[in-house]
């Protein structure tokens, strides 16, 4: 996290303003359960030790003023025309979440707010949610002090923000796991229903470690609509024997191998049957981590990237050498792709004894075999989104 007394400093500078509080927001990696949100399965977020830092004090009109460390301009943006600030290059992610919370009835009112960002850019640690929530507490706590901050509604508002506001098709477990993050845990979501759970993740001697493959992920945003269609397309053959069912999310294993006869297109059957099989595994993780049985957490993992990879389809070359790679590292328990594929992320479980040459052998492989310079990424689990003082 940033030094607040150095961020105290910086904003001093930009607002002249002493009375200032601060807020902060993680990041979030998924550890098991992917492509599973959108089919109201199952999820297993941690959040991450990186994140968003948000100053914020009055001003007394009735403007929101934005800037961030890394950035020279400022956004000034009227509370009463807020709508008219969607489509801006940066800025709209804090103001369609002030609009959002306006719409639900909270007050919000004329601030200075300057942003300080850990979390890695286009690594697919969700960023833009932890900004989201960053601010959506910091304008809670500042405007509706006699409020408590209910924190699934804050995870939804977040999440409309960006859907509806900025317009990016998110489902809720960025936001979830940003908002509702607690350190040394994992939380098991469902996202049907939004039911969810603490489930304990005790790493010990091991760290999260995440490797960027650095591509340029040109076809993630049409795969996961084509991958989103299949679904939709294997939900419906399922439902002519399972009328019950609303989403992939309600189909058991054994409800499944029971009908899975029925669909016939080999290619939707095996979108569907890594939904399912993906849930199940999520489920079965919950009783291995309250075992506090890490290795077999791994085998768990590495089923998840094979399924991916054979059933989904949407890792990659760049992917699976990552995942192929950190394997041969001994002191690795597992390690799978994260995130939409086709790029981004590999999250992997290794032994603090072998992270230096995790990093060095699985980057020297990865750029000889793929021609491009991985970023590895040492994480610990945190806390949600809370006020520092």
């Amino acid at each position: 996290m940033t030094n607040i007394t150095d961020l105290k400093r910086k904003f001093m500078e930009i607002f002249h303003d002493e009375q200032v509080r601060f807020f902060y927001s993680p990041g979030r990696v998924n550890l098991l359960g992917e492509h599973t949100d959108y089919n109201g399965g199952y999820v297993l977020p941690v959040a991450l030790n990186v994140g968003t830092t948000v100053c914020i004090s009055k001003r007394e009109d009735s403007k929101i003023c934005l800037t961030a460390t890394d950035l020279a301009e400022r956004v000034c943006a009227g509370i009463e025309n807020l709508d008219a600030y969607r489509k801006i290059k940066w800025g709209n992610y804090q103001l369609g979440v002030a609009y959002e919370l306006l719409k639900a009835g909270y007050k919000v009112g004329g601030c200075n707010m300057l942003f300080d960002d850990t979390v890695p850019h286009g690594a697919g640690l969700s960023s833009s949610a932890a900004i989201e929530c960053a601010t959506g507490i910091a304008l809670i706590k500042v405007f509706n002090p006699e409020k408590d901050v209910d924190r699934v509604e804050l995870a939804l508002l977040a999440q409309r923000a960006e859907n509806q506001f900025v317009g990016v098709n998110c489902g809720i477990m960025d936001q979830f796991a940003s908002v509702m993050g607690k350190k040394n845990n994992a939380i098991f979501l469902n996202c049907k229903t939004l039911d969810y759970q603490y489930v304990p993740l005790n790493l010990g001697d091991y760290v999260l470690v995440i490797t960027n493959t650095n591509k340029k992920r040109s076809l993630a945003d049409s795969k996961y609509n084509e991958r989103r269609s299949e679904c939709e397309k294997g939900l419906e053959i399922l439902k002519k024997e399972l009328p019950d069912i609303t989403c992939l999310g309600d189909v058991t294993v054994e409800m499944y191998e029971s009908v899975k006869g029925i669909i016939d297109d080999p290619i939707i059957e095996k979108r569907v049957r890594h939904v399912i099989y993906e849930d199940d595994r999520v489920l079965k993780a919950i009783d291995i981590l309250n075992r506090n049985d890490l290795a077999e957490f791994g085998k768990l993992m590495i089923a998840s990237h094979e399924s991916l990879r054979d059933l989904y389809e949407v890792t990659g070359k760049e992917l699976d050498t990552l995942f192929e790679e950190a394997l041969k590292v001994d002191g690795v328990l597992g390690s799978r792709m994260t995130g939409a594929g086709f790029g981004g992320c590999t999250v992997s479980i290794v032994h603090k004894s072998a992270v230096e040459e995790f990093k060095a052998l699985v980057g020297k492989n990865y750029t000889e075999k793929t021609g491009l310079v991985p970023d590895f990424y040492v994480m610990e689990t945190d806390d949600g989104s809370r006020e520092i003082s």
